[in-house]
């Protein structure tokens, strides 16, 4: 992305920022590559909650902070149900679904479905920007 802004000084959406190069990468989620290196650092798990900003831990209310009882993904069930075309509402209800229903058999079924909608590039931007909206809190 580049870092063009309006006459106020105030960033264009993401939309009128990111690069043909940019929308290559993420298009074909080719920009997920380096999160294999923190999975096999142990911080991250291929399948999980993405991990969230630092900056909205205050903003979770308790049902939120459940998505926290599984160690993060790179994909995870919210994203093979929507990914950023959802709302955080839906994400976190996703999430908290995946932590109460967690098994091999889903595991696997989230790592085929993610498969499908890597090479489909569905749900990967949001309806209103190329990236999610930041979360403000529920």
């Amino acid at each position: 992305m580049n870092d063009k802004r309006n006459s106020s000084g105030e960033l264009l959406p993401d939309n009128k920022r990111i690069t043909a190069f940019g929308k290559f990468i993420r298009n074909n989620s080719i920009d997920e590559l380096p999160q294999l290196v923190n999975v096999l650092k142990g911080d991250l798990s291929l399948i999980g909650p993405r991990p969230l900003l630092i900056d909205y831990l205050p903003l979770y209310n308790d049902f939120q902070k459940r998505r926290h009882e599984v160690r993060p993904g790179i994909t995870g069930y919210a994203q093979i149900n929507g990914r950023n075309a959802i709302s955080w509402r839906q994400k976190f209800e996703f999430d908290v679904w995946y932590v109460d229903n967690l098994s091999l058999l889903l595991d696997l079924k989230i790592i085929k479905q993610t498969i499908l909608k890597t090479i489909k590039s569905e749900g990967i931007n949001a309806s209103t920007s190329e990236t999610m909206s930041k979360f403000t809190g529920e």
